[in-house]
């Protein structure tokens, strides 16, 4: 059984930064892309940054050169790095990963954690 865990949300205040990781674990033999998303009340869950296996990199246009996703593949680890945090960044956001496990290639999502950015 694969189980990502996420952690590195909070409360911050406008033009703070935040850290979130993610971290798949279980029976894991290979992990395609990975990714950040979120959902903020009353609005439908969005993609923040995802990363493909080799490094590629793509962003939401409202994030563009704020955030940064990166990922630690010895450890099946992906993280947001997230800068000059805007009260419209407040949201639960969810990491998700295309696992490669006993059961065959499936999409993982975590349980979300918590972001707002307010003063």
């Amino acid at each position: 059984q694969v189980q990502l865990v996420e952690s590195g949300g909070g409360l911050v205040q406008p033009g703070g930064s935040l850290r979130l990781s993610c971290a798949a674990s279980g029976s894991i033999f290979k992990i395609d892309a990975m990714g950040w998303f979120r959902q903020a009340p009353g609005k439908q869950r969005e993609l923040v940054a995802g990363i493909g296996s080799g490094g590629t990199t793509n962003y939401a246009d409202s994030v563009k050169g704020r955030f940064t996703i990166s990922r630690d593949n010895a450890k099946n680890t992906v993280y947001l790095q997230m800068n000059s945090l805007k009260p419209e960044d407040t949201a639960v956001y969810y990491c998700n990963a295309g696992v490669h496990g006993k059961t065959g290639p499936r999409l993982h999502w975590g349980q979300g954690t918590q972001v707002t950015v307010s003063s």
